[in-house]
Formats: C-alpha cells, sequence, structure tokens
C-alpha cells in the first residue's frame, strides 16, 4: 500500500472526537474538493510502499485501541479491505473516513465507515455514490462538510431523500475550517428538525491547521 504517514493523536473528528486514536494515511485521492486541507496526501507519490502486515504491527507498538485509515483516498486502494480486516483480527476499533464516491461494499461491517457527502460548495457534488446509502448501518456515520448556508439546506434535502436518518443517527454538520461562523452553524442545525450532530476540527482548534496531528 502507498501510506503518506503514520501517527498517534487525538481523535478530531466523527462520534469517535476525543478518543485516542493511531491514523494511517494512505496516499491517492480522485477527488478535487475546494477546501481539501490534505493536499499533500492526493498524489500517489507522496506515497511509500508498506505492506498490511508492516501496518498492523505499527498500531501494535502505538499500543492505542481505535486504528482510523484515511486519505488521500483509501478506496483507492485495493488493498484497503484486508487492511481492515487483519486491524479487526488483532482487536482494534477500526475506523475509516472516505470521500464517498466508491462503493463501501468490500469494507468490513465490523468497521465504522464514515462516508462523505460531498455538498455544492466542494465543487465534487456530481461524484458521490449514492448506491452507498442503502448499505450503512447504525455503526457507520455520513459527513457532511458544509461551506454555507446553501451546501447545508443541500445536505437536509439528501438527508430526507433516502431517508439516511432510518440507517443511522451520525449524520455529521461540519464547517469547512475559515469558510463557516461555528455559531451561525449551529444555529442552522438547532432550527432543524433532523437528528444533526454538529462536529468541529478538535484537532486544528488544539494544533491549528497542520499535517500530523
Amino acid at each position: 500500500m502507498l501510506v503518506c504517514e503514520t501517527f498517534s493523536s487525538i481523535q478530531g473528528e466523527s462520534s469517535h472526537a476525543g478518543k485516542k486514536c493511531f491514523f494511517i494515511r494512505l496516499s491517492g485521492c480522485d477527488l478535487n474538493c475546494s477546501y481539501c486541507d490534505t493536499t499533500y496526501a492526493r498524489s500517489p507519490e507522496s506515497g511509500a510502499e508498506r505492506t498490511v502486515a508492516e501496518l498492523v504491527e505499527e498500531a501494535k507498538r502505538a499500543a492505542l485501541p481505535t486504528v482510523e485509515i484515511t486519505g488521500g483516498e483509501p478506496l483507492c486502494s485495493p488493498e484497503t479491505p484486508a487492511l481492515c480486516n487483519a486491524l479487526l483480527d488483532a482487536g482494534f476499533e477500526v475506523l475509516l473516513e472516505t470521500n464517498g464516491a466508491h462503493p463501501i461494499d468490500a469494507i468490513p461491517a465490523e468497521v465504522c465507515r464514515i462516508l462523505d457527502c460531498k455538498l455544492p460548495g466542494s465543487g465534487m457534488s456530481g461524484r458521490n455514490c449514492t448506491a452507498n446509502y442503502a448499505l450503512l448501518t447504525p455503526r457507520d456515520e455520513v459527513k457532511f462538510v458544509i461551506s454555507d448556508r446553501g451546501d447545508f439546506d443541500h445536505a437536509c434535502a439528501v438527508i430526507e431523500k433516502y431517508r439516511l436518518y432510518e440507517r443511522t443517527l451520525h449524520l455529521i454538520a461540519s464547517p469547512v475550517w475559515g469558510r463557516v461562523d461555528f455559531a451561525e452553524l449551529a444555529a442552522w442545525v438547532m432550527a432543524s428538525p433532523l437528528p444533526w450532530r454538529m462536529q468541529l476540527q478538535m484537532h486544528k482548534v488544539i494544533w491549528g491547521d497542520r499535517r500530523g496531528v
């Protein structure tokens, strides 16, 4: 697998925010979101070859119960399902964050699959693999990265159209860093009848917008 970086940190996002976590960031992504904060991992050339066995051993040395596979885009790598299974077999809680443009059916149901739903502000909303919504379980999460009020309204429409609240209650509104006022997004969430969960990127609040944390 092509791996951009590995590191241990506080999980900054999702319903698992605040947990100590070992991160495996894979290289390569086929999308180009307007707000991407990991552009350094977009190119496959940003990574070094690692085996599944090597990554599992590194996770064991980190001695943290939770491992997140992120990117880049993990589902661009055909070895990702094998890595998920190997980490599960080793006893880890496994999270996988994906850009939502690829089928998630090969990822084990025991993994928490954090599925991005790309909104118009990303410039990539036409790339959503909507067939994934029928595969979601209560363990999974859908993240909506929101650039403005139009994005929020679009996200609400997607949730209603696909009745995502019947699949999972982890429907996460995340403001684009530096574009959306946190209090403004909170007001939209509170006024909506949908079962939203708002998040801030905790790692950026703590350390700023930098890599490896």
